[in-house]
């Protein structure tokens, strides 16, 4: 699966994962699963068009996890991006916000986006500011 740290303005886009599906109700960043053929970085822009109906350049690699959940293993790559077109819509989630960095403790992820979210948390590069 792929996922995007898409940033803009000093805030980062989040989205809500439908009830009744897996970690039903919890934030994550947004992304899925790609299909046959596909590239990560490819996948990616698809599933965040589909889901909110926007456009991203996917920039770089940022942090890949595997987490073992007890009914599936997840293998992920987030990707840093950058909003190219279009304003989100919760098309494939429950909900989207903007956060700010400090704000996403407020927010309860899944245990595989840790990692990540740490990084997010604590490194200068991902103020939102340089993204």
């Amino acid at each position: 699966m792929a996922a995007g740290l898409v940033f803009q303005a000093g805030r980062l886009l989040i989205t809500r994962r439908p009830e009744g599906a897996h970690l039903g109700g919890l934030w994550e960043f947004p992304g899925g699963k790609l299909e046959p053929g596909e590239t990560w970085e490819a996948g990616l822009a698809r599933e965040l068009h589909e889901e909110l109906g926007i456009t991203v350049t996917v920039d770089r690699l940022v942090c890949e996890v595997t987490h073992a959940y007890p009914d599936r293993t997840v293998h992920l790559r987030f990707f840093a991006c950058r909003l190219a077109a279009g304003e989100p819509r919760a098309l494939g989630c429950a909900a989207f916000a903007w956060v700010r960095r400090e704000d996403l403790a407020r927010h309860e992820f899944p245990p595989a986006d840790a990692a990540v979210l740490d990084a997010v948390r604590s490194a200068p590069e991902f103020s939102g500011e340089s993204l």
